[in-house]
């Protein structure tokens, strides 16, 4: 029952990554639609952008950071999971076997 729990624990985070990174794609591409229809100059307009493109490349850095550092704790669980398994094929191997 835990592994069941454990399985839809970690679908569950990687969903929760992914909504996250197209929620934020889809908030810059709005933002960028209404600074294009904002009613302000041309080098107002450069420097806002430039500005939340900025912000941007910071919130993916970020977000990419947190995404390498749950995968390299998936790929630790799943590397101790095999571990145990074998373990355990081997106690039974030995049991089997007398």
């Amino acid at each position: 029952m835990s592994e069941e729990l454990q399985e839809t624990t970690e679908e569950s985070s990687g969903g929760l990554t992914s909504n996250l990174a197209w929620f934020l794609t889809g908030a810059l591409i709005g933002a960028a639609v209404a600074v294009l229809y904002a009613p302000k100059s041309g080098k107002d307009t450069r420097r806002f952008l430039s500005d939340k493109v900025q912000q941007s490349k910071d919130a993916v850095t970020d977000t990419s950071t947190t995404i390498v550092e749950a995968s390299r704790d998936m790929f630790e669980r799943g590397r101790k999971l095999v571990e145990d398994a074998a373990d355990l094929f081997e106690r039974g191997r030995k049991l089997v076997k007398g």
